[in-house]
């Protein structure tokens, strides 16, 4: 094996956590080496997907006090009120650095930024760029990033492994995908910024690549994964492809119909009765910007009376935007037109868009402080990999892209504040444990006689995850996936690769992907069995109810060689807000010391 690459941090994930940690270092102190790992070009990272916005405050009628109460309330009381006062205070200026960097967001005809109703929200303060906000978020990230030569890209590089000696991280093990060689990548701290899980789903907004390396690589050292059972579904994806159909549709204007044309929402509770049916009423104007995981259940509701609309690749509803004109469509909403022409052959001007509801976002992740620590010493984490937590059992739409920002600064400020105290790299100590990863990987790509193949045991996870752990879940539906789980996961010993090579092994790189996947799975769905609850996106139709006494808790798996995660549960943070009703539409409960 080659000898180790040294730098000070190393940042796993080229995406929008990643690109801002490492500025963040590079502004604190020039003289700190960092890498940046990704096991793709940064440009095609998951954020760049990203069509809404980003929340914070920026307007006169609106508060830091508001965007902290929308935010808890919408979290069904999960979320820690702490970490939340802290990136609801730090959102604005990050987005104004942003904008200093060159981020376009649009604006009104006076020149102020302008901003956006979004789901869950009692006002307009998302910041948008059309509906191509992730977009230039990474591109200006990236492209601000490249002045700085201290910081390394190791683009196309696939971390297998967290290097852990005396107690602390001191680096990775990555495989470089163009020649299969496993390279120690030495450094005094790491941070994990590798985004979600989505791909545990068979149905989802995510991109192939969001498979949890990060969350496992964590898991497998020893790091508890935190508030694994909330999943969110986000209401409007496209059927067959679960291509992202962007809130920002509902924002300005655009509505869900069932297959009667009538706004069903009307008939449901969306935290505060719907019981009026004027399309004039202001709660009939904003239903549509109901909270994420209402309107997901909504459409089960819908299905299962009926409602729903027959398509090839299964039921959906519309979400018709026709009234809005062609002329705002393509100002406001030009990359939804071409989302629907392209990949559901409808024109939006003239068309329904056909819509479902599809796995988005993971709100639990690897457990850390608001300073995005880790229990492990120098190891942090950022992003969607990261549960910090403010997203608690539902997370608000828009805060994601302001939560990278927020806290990817905070994570590279930390991890720099860190290496300046930590003791030196124990090289040869994990250079060894590299050497060890890549017989592994070699053992794995050599296999002889295995007898299971990739696309079964992925399928079979994908089944089980959809019919037990999905929107609506039930004691003996999770019990079912969990046993499917443990099941393919005993196969997983037995896989067989045909592909043999070493130069970008795709086949070997799923296989190691689907090992990350089973185990995030199985903290999924073992998180969900456990909590007898309903809160937020986790719907159990055996206890409707939310249990503040027994579960105003944050689930902690732990991994184990052997059998289901191990669960504790630590206390959620509640600072200025007791736990209420969650209500949509409602204004901030006044509390003592504002």
């Amino acid at each position: 094996m080659s000898e180790a690459l040294q730098h000070d941090i190393v940042i796993v994930g080229g995406g929008g956590a990643g690109l801002r940690a490492a500025i963040a270092v590079a502004e604190l102190d020039p003289t700190l080496s960092v890498a940046v790992v990704s096991k793709v070009y940064p440009m095609r990272s998951h954020t760049v997907a990203a069509e809404g916005g980003a929340a914070a405050v920026i307007k006169d009628n609106d508060s830091l006090d508001a965007h902290c109460y929308d935010t808890i309330s919408g979290s069904d009381w999960l979320a820690d009120q702490d970490a939340v006062e802290l990136f609801v205070r730090e959102a604005p200026k990050e987005l104004i650095q942003l904008e200093h960097w060159g981020c376009p967001w649009n604006r009104e005809p006076d020149g102020h930024v302008a901003v956006r109703p979004f789901g869950g929200m009692n006002i307009e303060r998302t910041w948008f760029a059309a509906d191509k906000t992730g977009f230039h978020m990474l591109h200006t990230l990236f492209q601000t990033l490249l002045k700085y030569d201290e910081v390394v890209r190791y683009d196309e590089w696939f971390a297998t492994k967290l290097l852990v000696e005396d107690g602390r991280c001191q680096g990775v093990a990555a495989i470089e995908l163009r020649t299969g060689q496993v390279r120690c990548i030495a450094a005094k701290a790491v941070i994990l910024s590798t985004g979600g899980a989505g791909r545990i789903f068979p149905f989802t907004t995510n991109g192939a690549i969001k498979t949890g390396d990060g969350m496992a690589l964590a898991y497998r050292a020893g790091v508890p994964l935190k508030d694994m059972e909330f999943v969110q579904y986000h209401p409007t994806g496209l059927p067959g492809t679960g291509i992202l159909i962007t809130e920002a549709a509902r924002s300005e204007g655009g509505v869900l119909l069932n297959k009667h044309g009538e706004r069903y929402l009307s008939n449901y509770d969306l935290g505060e009765a719907l019981d009026v049916h004027d399309p004039k009423h202001p709660q009939m104007r904003s239903m549509e910007l109901g909270p994420r995981d209402r309107l997901s259940q909504a459409f089960v509701k819908e299905h299962e009376k009926g409602n729903t609309i027959d398509s090839p690749f299964g039921d959906v509803v519309h979400l018709d935007i026709r009234h809005l004109g062609e002329k705002k469509i393509n100002k406001l909403l030009p990359f939804v037109r071409e989302l629907a022409k392209n990949y559901a052959g409808i024109d939006p001007v003239h068309e329904p868009i056909p819509v479902r509801p599809v796995v988005h976002y993971m709100m639990g992740g690897i457990h850390t402080d608001v300073d995005t620590a880790t229990p492990l010493p120098g190891l942090y984490a950022v992003g969607e990999c990261a549960c910090i937590s403010i997203n608690g059992a539902n997370r608000l739409g828009s805060n994601s892209l302001t939560k990278l920002l927020v806290f990817g600064a905070r994570a590279g400020k930390a991890a720099a504040q860190y290496v300046g105290g930590c003791g030196a790299i124990s090289v040869a100590a994990i250079q060894s444990q590299a050497v060890d990863e890549q017989a592994r990987i070699t053992a794995l790509l050599n296999k002889p006689d295995g007898s299971e193949r990739i696309v079964s045991l992925r399928t079979d996870m994908y089944h089980a995850m959809e019919s037990g752990a999905g929107i609506f879940r039930d004691e003996s539906s999770l019990k079912r996936t969990c046993e499917t789980l443990a099941e393919v996961r005993g196969r997983l010993r037995n896989i067989q690769l045909d592909d043999r090579s070493n130069c970008f092994n795709t086949e070997l790189i799923a296989a190691l992907e689907l090992e990350n996947m089973i185990d995030i799975a199985n903290a999924v769905a073992h998180s969900a069995l456990a909590r007898t609850e309903s809160r937020g996106s986790h719907q159990r139709t055996d206890f409707p109810d939310r249990d503040d006494a027994n579960f105003l808790k944050h689930s902690m798996a732990y991994r184990t060689d052997e059998g289901p995660p191990r669960l504790e549960y630590l206390d959620v943070v509640i600072t200025r807000w007791p736990p209420a009703e969650r209500t949509y539409g409602a204004k901030p409960v006044e509390t003592a010391g504002e």
